[in-house]
């Protein structure tokens, strides 16, 4: 159950996000806007900047499983400084969430899960209540934080770049005619 509610929709998430990124990027070459511009672009002056939004996308999607008991998440401990850095961060990550085993998320939906954040604050919850009121919400925080942050510097992307993978439960006859 914690599996299927955490690790299809990270590799979903971060998918779209590649494709977003590459979006970007070209967008960028046509338009005279450097990569760099891109990658420190910020929505406010005390959020964190679109690398650093791909980096926690990332780290949501490494930490739940490793919080559940999965091992061995790679180290994201610096913000990429190109669009390659940016892709190779979300490739780690699909490659890692792709090894792992649901037997492992999935033991005992009602065990304790603890964390602290870097203030000092402990939290202490099921590992239900977990995914849902903690993991799920700051994955989807920092994925749609860079989805903004592309969208304000003029990228144009829309829904379907967000939620593309949506496409494969379409019913036949039911999109709009172009």
């Amino acid at each position: 159950m914690l599996y299927e509610m955490t690790i299809p929709a990270y590799r979903n998430g971060l998918r779209a996000l590649s494709g977003q990124l590459d979006k970007a990027r070209a967008w960028g070459a046509d338009n005279d806007i450097g990569d760099l511009q891109l990658i420190v672009a910020r929505l406010a002056p005390d959020m964190f900047p679109l690398a650093s939004q791909v980096r926690f996308s990332c780290l949501q999607a490494l930490q739940p499983p490793t919080r559940l008991g999965a091992a061995g998440a790679p180290d994201l401990t610096d913000d990429a400084t190109d669009f390659a850095g940016l892709q190779a961060q979300i490739a780690t990550t699909l490659a890692w969430l792709d090894t792992l085993d649901a037997a492992v998320l999935d033991t005992d939906p009602d065990r304790e899960v603890s964390f602290d954040l870097p203030n000092g604050m402990t939290f202490d919850m099921t590992a239900r209540t977990y995914v849902r009121d903690w993991a799920q919400p700051q994955f989807y925080f920092h994925l749609v934080a860079a989805y903004t942050i592309l969208r304000h510097m003029g990228i144009p992307l829309g829904k379907v770049d967000y939620v593309g993978y949506m496409m494969a439960y379409l019913r036949p006859g039911t999109a709009p005619a172009a």
